[in-house]
This record gives structure tokens, C-alpha cells and sequence, in this order.
């Protein structure tokens, strides 16, 4: 369907002629001219952003000329005006773990407005919504020829019930297309294929209009493509469905950091070793909320693929985007991934004329700046729980001993014997090594570099140690072609790193299981096993329950890993193994050179390998063809499915909205530390039959084998609910050394979080959470918010919150709250047996201070002040609904 564009955008409103066609487009230049204010030292980021406001002006799009003015007050104010403005992304972009959700929602929402009486063809995505099957293979089968189909075969097996309801999806919703599995990860598709950088379509009256390409998407990793200079970001689910049925993103207008890149890589380094440098910069500094935006003569010596790594891990420095301005090298790009010649003709006339395009005078204003000499950088890696905790390779073996000491308190060289095995186990042996991930397998710099090691390893006879589960899982089939054409993909064999699928696999908690004996000896002795991924999250509990230390490596390092089978080693001057004759081999005799990975980069990253692998990415292999699902406008739901049930959201619910009202007499369902992620609130990988998801699967006949993942069963809320709070090594503060998702019953005793907080709703008590600094960060999991709400959870108070799960808690009726005054739950001596009142509500505005009655359990009281984070006017009426979906809803019936 044609883009609808503002009544008032038309006196900035400009055409441009490429290869002979006249475009029409939107003029940054104009607005400055038509004295709207000076834009011309805006940060391009900040310029996409601008070009939206201008295009959509008026027209009913809640645009004023006021919000155009503000960005040159921005620039005056020295790159600072929080003023809320109303953005609207060109597209959006899912993955399956976040999409089922997503698209039962949509399914629930055409059942609900037709019980208000309206019309269920009205909820249906305005903007193209793409989703990409990439989170669900697992890694059953690893190290051999036969890995890849028997774990394709699985998926199959297991997820039939949600790929039958994804192409029910795909033929019941307009502007909806589905990536089938076995194609890539969502990010890499994106970037090589999906993202256009400038973005055309026809308007209301038939003309063809150029902007930038932007979107959002239900992966916080979609920052990924701002490498290719496409403005993108994360939110959860129940806001990419809103932003889908025509609803605005409310946001203030950010901050942007620039951050300085200077001078070039130098040999042995990767850009993997470069983003972990990154990383820890940025969250030293602080960039929450904020875009950051890359700029500096570096830039001139940064190939695409290193930018869109830096790019994708934007969400673990913690910034909105990390974006990248359009250049030489983004053209490049876009001519080497395969994009029509006449886009990339308009991407580079566009930036030129509208003041997108880098040069060596690109020198905007930034509120904040730093810099990095990336000739300063040297190889490393990041763990063994965050992806800022940065460790010089020269320093890991030191760095693990401390944390043995420090963190996981247990003595190294305790060693355990492996049934049937001829070795034993200690803490700090390697239990997998996995490359995966769109951040690293996206970059052929790094894949080819690691086929390498593998090449000149395997030459010396050597081989990933027998306890080391090793897997190569790409993120699209153009890294098989090139590895292929390369000769590399049978070097990487010999050592252990067969094709396992293609997705996400170990990076979102799809390693599958680690051979019995070996899991057994880590449990008897309770060591502290590892992984070594190239992926983006190596948070707790994540990548496997057998693993307690998990860190981030390139590509390289990871086969370096698997061959020496150890954290407990420096790989920079130790030997890693020895050779078929019995010589010591060290790193630096089977690490490339940078002109050798060059070489065969120029020779098979082609043209016209990402044309060959793109030409039918929709249509997908004979078992996605052969999946059968009904064409009905409403769909069915299969009351004995445990995969998809219909949501309890909009049961019941009335054509008006209702009121905020005061919470009183809340219990504490749990009290949570510092860096609580979302995948401590929501975990997305298997679980045991003990559990209350597990307990629920196997009261309905569903055997161990078949339960599948946490992210997989999405799309059921009897699941998920149970799973909230439930990741094995969240630690509730209201226990004494407890891990696991426990808390105290209505009756003072220790029992699940699920089962307590079905005993507080059965009494008609509401509850609250509490936590401390950087509450939600990582993932952009809807479901982690959705199921604090379906917890009977009214607030959740934290000392501050990070952006994508604070949005997704107000999208979901959940009041989030930030201490105040210093205050913090150990200040306050808070063991959750008190009672808490937070009052002022009734006629809470966005961001305003309230008071909280806290009574302890002696009878003695204390008054605090909160800082409510419904930061916006829009909030305010999605809290007024019950959440997002439901205003959409009634404004949709209404309409």
C-alpha cells in the first residue's frame, strides 16, 4: 500500500534525477532555507530522524512545525533537548522466539475487535513487517557430515505447530512476509538482503518518494544494520505491533554521542577484538537512551562488516543505535551484497543532496564525545557473565583464575573422572565452542580468518580436545558459499566445526546438550565449566545449564579455544597442543595474516554469491513448502496445542478505558540485584521437568524430549507465566544463597515465584518487584514484561532501567519506578515481608515524583519518594488502557 505523507511537509518537499528518473524526496537543506532552523551541523542519525518529522508534518501524523524547530534548538543547546516527539519507522523486523508472540497478539487482537463490534480485517500491519525463522534450530548433532540435516529434521519435529501458524500469518495478514528457517539470522538477512539504506515507495497521490531507510524490530540486535547507515532499533513485541497498526513511537529527541574512530587495525586483531574495546568504553561512560554515532578518519580504514559488528552489539554498550554515516564504503557494500544498481546510484545521489554523506569535512555536533586509536586495539575477549567485562587475551588465564576465586568461590584443579572417557574434568575446561551469532558470522574478515586457523591447525595434525562440543552455525548461507569456495569449510570439519544450521543457536541458549557423562562429572564436582561463542550475550544461565562462565571471542579464538580445550591457559605464550610429531604449537603458528584473510576475502565474498543465495529467499525447502495451515481470517485456536493458545489480554475488555489507580497493600514478589537482565526475568532456553513449565507439559502428556525451549513456546502464556523469573541463577534477595526462580509464598515459606503469585492474586493482592541498577537489560523480550504483568505484578522498582523493558512494562500496564534521593533497596533494608503503598497516581504526568508508604514487618514506616518512568503523555493513556494493545484496540473499533 502507497505511504500516506504529511498536508504541511510540501514547502520542503524537493525532487531529485538519478540515472534519468526524477524522485521526489524531503530537503534538510529546505527546511534550513525556509528558516526552520539551522540543521546543517546535525548528526546524520539525528538527520534521519529530522527527514521523518519533516515528511509526515501535519496531516494528522502529530507533527508539528514546533518538533521541526527543536532539532535546531538541539544543535544550539549543544546537542541536548529532550522534547517528545512522534517517529514512524519505514518497516519491521522479527525473529520467531519474538514474532509467534507478536503474531498471536495480532490473532488475539482480530478476535477482540470483533467482539467490540468492528471489523478483524482492520488489524493488519500499515508498514511491511518481515519475520525471519533463525531462533529455533538447536544443536542436537554437532561434529559430523550428517549435523546439519538431523538438525534441521528436528526442528521440523518440534515446531511444526508454530510454523503452521506462521503461515497462517503470512496468508491472513497484508504487508507480512515470512524468512523460512534454514535461510539465516534476521540481522545478517537484513543487512545483505532486506535493508535498502534509502528507501522508496509511491505516496498518496501516485509520486514516487525517496527517504532513509529505517525500522524497528523485536531483536535488540537489530541495531546490526545501522552499520549500512539504517536507522534501527529494538523494542519489544507489544511495540512493534503498535508501530505496525499505525501507532507512532513516542520518543524525546536523543542525546547522540559521537565516538571518535582514529588510525587502523593492526596485525593479529580482529573487529571482534575492536567491539568488545567498544563496548566496555561505552558502558563505562554511560549511553542509555542515547544514539551513538561513529564518526573519525578511522572510518576510512573500517570495512562494512566491522562497522555492523560494532553496530549489532549497540544493545550491550547499552545505546539505542550505533550508527554509521553513509560513505564510500557503504556504497561499496551495497554493490559487493548484490543491490540493484539504480538503488545504489539513488543511496549515494541522496546523501549528497540531503546532507547524509561523509566526507573528510563531516563534522556535526554531538553532545558528548570520545575516542578510540583503533591501532591501540589488541585481541580479546569479554566474560565470564557481561559482554562489557573486556579481558586482554594476555590477561584471560590470569582473569579466570580471579574469577574462580572471586566470583564462583571454588579452588582450581579439582579434577573429576568422565565415565567412559580417558580424561577427567576440572573447572575451566571448555564444554563448548560455538560459532554463531549474526554480530561475528556476518563478517567474512573473521570467518575466513578462523577457516584459516582451522586450515593451518588440521595441517598440523591437531584437533578440538574429545570434551569440547564445537559448532558453526552461520548466519546466512552466503558464509557456506564463500567458506566452500575457499576450500575452508573442509578445514573447519577436520576440526570439529561441521555445519549445525543456520541461526542462532548457542547465542540464545540453542546449544543443546553436552554429552551426559561429561554434564554429570560438572555436576558431582561442582566445577565451573565453560563456553567460548562469537556471539553478542554471554549473560547467566544463557548459553547452557551445564556452563557457569561464558565468554565472548572471534571467530579465530573460538576454534583457538576448542583446539587447546581450556580457559585455564594464555593463549598468547602458552602452547596450545602439540603437533603430530610432538612440537608445541602456539597461536602465532596458526594465526593468519591480515593480507592472507584479505586475499581470500577479494577472491569468494562475490556479487554473485549473494545473488545466487537470495534469488528465492521467501520461498524455502521442501519441508517449509510442504507445511499446511488454513487460510481463515480468524484463526482456530487448537485448544490442545501447547505451542499457541489465545492470550488472556483482551478477555472481557470494555470499549473504554480505565483509570490509574494508587497501589495499595502490595506484597514483594522478589528483590533483585544489579544487572538484572531480561533473560533473568525471561529466560529463552530449555528447563526442567521440576519446574512449573515443565510440571504444566508433563500433566499434558508432552515427554521431556519434545519440551523444546522457553523461547520456543511463546506463543503459549500457561508456559511462559510459569517461566517469568525462572532462569536457574536468578538469585531473589528475599532467600539466603538461593538460585533459581524462588520466592516466599503468601505463608512466609519458600516455593516458585509462579505458584506464589497465583497465591497473592487468589487473595486479591497486588504485588511489586524491586531491583537495582540497569534493571532489563539485554534482550528485547516482550515476554519479559508480559509476564511480570500476567504475574499479578502492578510496579517494578528499580534504581534505573534500561530503555527497551522499561517501554515494554508500560506497554503492558506495568508502572515502572526509579528509587530517588539516594535511596536503594539496601538502604531501605528491604527482606520483602513489608507492605508497600505508592500513591499520587490518580493523576500521575509523565516522569513525575511520588510518594511510597513502606511498612515493615515490626509495624514501623517509612516514606520515600519514587520517580514514576511513564515518561511520556501517550504512557500515560497505554497505562489508562491496561497496555499498548488495548488503546490500539479500542481506537481501532472505534475508527
Amino acid at each position: 500500500m502507497p505511504i500516506t505523507v504529511g498536508q504541511d511537509s510540501t514547502k520542503t518537499r524537493k525532487s531529485l534525477s538519478v540515472n534519468g528518473k526524477s524522485i521526489s524526496y524531503y530537503s534538510i537543506p529546505a527546511a534550513t532555507a525556509a528558516g526552520l532552523g539551522d540543521f546543517t551541523k546535525l548528526p546524520a542519525a539525528l538527520k534521519v530522524v529530522l527527514e521523518n518529522l519533516l515528511r509526515f508534518e501535519d496531516g494528522g501524523f502529530s507533527v508539528s512545525t514546533d518538533d521541526i524547530k527543536a532539532f535546531g534548538e538541539w544543535a544550539k543547546n549543544g546537542g541536548k533537548n529532550p522534547r517528545e516527539i512522534a517517529y514512524r519507522p519505514a518497516r519491521v523486523l522479527m525473529q520467531d522466539f519474538t514474532g509467534v508472540p507478536a503474531v498471536v497478539d495480532l490473532a488475539a487482537m482480530r478476535d477482540g475487535i470483533k467482539n467490540l463490534g468492528g471489523d478483524a480485517n482492520k488489524i493488519n500491519p500499515l508498514v511491511p513487517v518481515d519475520l525471519v525463522i533463525d531462533h529455533s534450530v538447536m544443536i542436537d548433532e554437532f561434529g559430523n557430515p550428517r549435523a546439519f540435516q538431523m538438525n534441521v529434521d528436528r526442528e521440523y519435529e518440534r515446531n511444526m505447530e508454530r510454523y503452521q501458524f506462521l503461515k497462517w500469518g503470512q496468508g491472513a495478514f497484508d504487508n507480512f512476509r515470512v524468512v523460512p528457517p534454514g535461510t539465516g539470522i534476521c540481522h545478517q538477512v537484513n543487512l545483505e538482503y532486506l535493508a535498502q539504506t534509502v528507501w522508496t515507495d509511491t505516496d498518496q497521490n501516485g509520486e514516487e518518494v525517496a527517504y532513509p531507510d529505517t525500522l524497528v524490530g523485536t531483536d535488540s540486535h537489530t541495531t546490526m544494520v545501522n552499520g549500512a547507515a539504517v536507522l534501527g532499533w529494538g523494542v519489544g513485541g507489544i511495540e512493534a505491533e503498535a508501530a505496525m497498526l499505525g501507532q507512532p513511537i513516542s520518543m524525546l529527541i536523543p542525546e547522540v554521542v559521537g565516538f571518535e574512530l582514529t588510525g587502523q587495525m593492526v596485525e593479529g586483531t580482529t573487529g571482534t577484538d575492536l567491539v568488545l574495546k567498544v563496548v566496555e568504553m561505552l558502558r563505562e561512560l554511560g549511553v542509555v537512551g542515547k544514539f551513538v554515532e561513529f564518526y573519525g578518519s578511522g572510518l576510512d580504514h573500517l570495512p562494512l562488516a566491522d562497522r555492523a559488528t560494532i553496530a549489532n552489539m549497540a544493545p550491550e554498550y547499552g545505546a539505542t543505535c550505533g550508527f554509521f554515516p553513509i560513505d564510500g564504503e557503504t556504497i561499496r557494500y551495497l554493490e559487493n551484497t548484490g543491490r540493484d544498481k539504480d538503488r545504489i546510484a539513488l543511496v549515494e545521489a541522496y546523501a549528497k543532496e540531503n546532507g547524509f554523506w561523509r566526507d573528510e569535512t563531516y563534522a556535526p555536533i554531538y553532545t558528548d564525545t570520545l575516542s578510540l586509536d583503533m591501532g591501540s586495539i589488541v585481541p580479546a575477549i569479554s566474560g565470564p557473565k557481561r559482554p562489557q567485562d573486556y579481558v586482554a587475551l594476555t590477561a584471560a588465564k590470569d582473569a579466570f583464575r580471579s574469577e574462580m576465586e572471586e566470583t564462583f568461590k571454588r579452588p582450581m584443579g579439582k579434577e573429576i573422572a568422565v565415565a567412559g572417557e580417558d580424561y577427567t574434568m576440572e573447572s575451566g575446561k571448555v564444554v563448548i565452542a560455538s560459532i554463531t551469532s549474526c554480530t561475528n558470522t556476518s563478517n567474512p574478515y573473521v570467518m575466513i580468518g578462523a577457516g584459516l586457523v582451522a586450515r593451518k591447525a588440521a595441517a598440523l595434525g591437531l584437533d578440538r580436545k574429545p570434551w569440547v562440543k564445537t559448532s558453526l552455525a552461520p548466519g546466512s548461507q552466503v558464509v557456506s558459499a564463500y567458506l566452500e569456495a575457499a576450500g575452508l569449510q573442509e578445514d573447519l570439519d577436520k576440526v570439529g566445526f561441521n555445519l549445525v544450521g543456520y541461526g542462532c543457536t548457542t547465542c540464545i541458549g540453542n546449544s543443546g546438550p553436552i554429552q551426559k557423562e561429561l554434564s554429570d562429572a560438572i555436576a558431582e564436582g561442582d566445577l565451573v565449566a565453560t563456553a567460548v561463542l562469537s556471539g553478542n550475550r554471554n549473560f547467566e544461565g544463557r548459553i547452557s545449564p551445564d556452563v557457569r562462565a561464558n565468554y565472548l571471542a572471534s571467530p579465530p579464538l573460538v576454534v583457538a579455544y576448542a583446539l587447546a580445550g581450556t580457559m585455564d591457559i594464555n593463549l598468547a605464550t602458552d602452547p596450545i597442543a602439540q603437533d603430530k610429531d610432538g612440537n608445541d604449537v602456539y597461536l602465532k603458528d596458526i594465526w593468519p595474516t591480515t593480507k592472507e584473510v584479505a586475499d581470500l576475502v577479494q577472491q569468494t565474498v562475490t556479487r554473485e554469491a549473494f545473488l545466487s543465495k537470495y534469488a528465492d529467499v521467501f520461498k524455502g525447502d521442501e519441508k517449509w513448502q510442504g507445511v499446511e495451515t488454513t487460510e481463515a481470517e480468524t484463526y482456530d485456536w487448537p485448544a490442545a496445542s501447547t505451542y499457541i493458545q489465545n492470550p488472556p489480554y483482551f478477555k472481557g475488555m470494555g470499549h473504554e478505558p480505565g483509570t490509574i489507580s494508587d497501589i495499595e497493600g502490595a506484597k514483594t514478589l522478589l528483590i533483585l540485584g544489579d544487572m538484572v537482565t531480561t533473560d533473568h526475568i525471561s529466560p529463552a532456553g530449555s528447563f526442567a521437568t521440576t519446574t512449573p513449565a515443565g510440571k504444566y507439559l508433563l500433566e499434558r502428556q508432552v515427554q521431556p524430549r519434545e519440551f523444546n525451549s522457553y523461547g520456543s513456546r511463546r506463543g503459549n502464556h500457561e508456559i511462559m507465566m510459569r517461566g517469568t523469573f525462572a532462569n536457574i541463577r536468578i538469585k531473589n534477595e528475599m532467600l539466603d544463597g538461593v538460585e533459581g526462580g524462588y520466592t516466599k509464598g503468601p505463608d512466609g515459606a519458600q516455593t516458585s515465584v509462579y505458584e506464589a503469585s497465583m497465591a497473592h492474586q487468589e487473595a486479591g493482592t497486588p504485588l511489586v518487584v524491586f531491583g537495582g541498577e540497569q534493571y532489563g537489560a539485554g534482550s528485547s523480550r516482550d515476554w519479559a514484561a508480559k509476564g511480570t504483568a500476567l504475574l499479578g505484578v502492578k510496579a517494578v522498582i528499580a534504581e534505573s532501567f534500561e530503555r527497551i523493558h522499561r517501554s515494554n512494562l508500560v506497554g503492558m500496564g506495568v508502572i515502572p519506578f526509579e528509587f530517588t534521593n539516594g535511596d536503594t533497596r539496601k538502604s531501605l533494608k528491604l527482606t520483602g515481608d513489608e507492605t508497600v503503598d505508592i500513591k499520587g497516581l490518580q493523576s500521575v504526568t509523565p516522569l513525575q515524583e511520588v510518594a511510597c508508604d513502606i511498612t515493615y514487618s515490626d509495624g514501623s514506616t517509612k516514606t520515600i519518594t519514587l520517580k514514576c518512568r511513564i515518561d511520556t503523555a501517550p504512557e500515560i493513556e497505554y497505562i489508562e488502557n491496561g497496555g499498548v494493545l488495548h488503546y490500539v484496540l479500542r481506537k481501532l473499533a472505534k475508527s
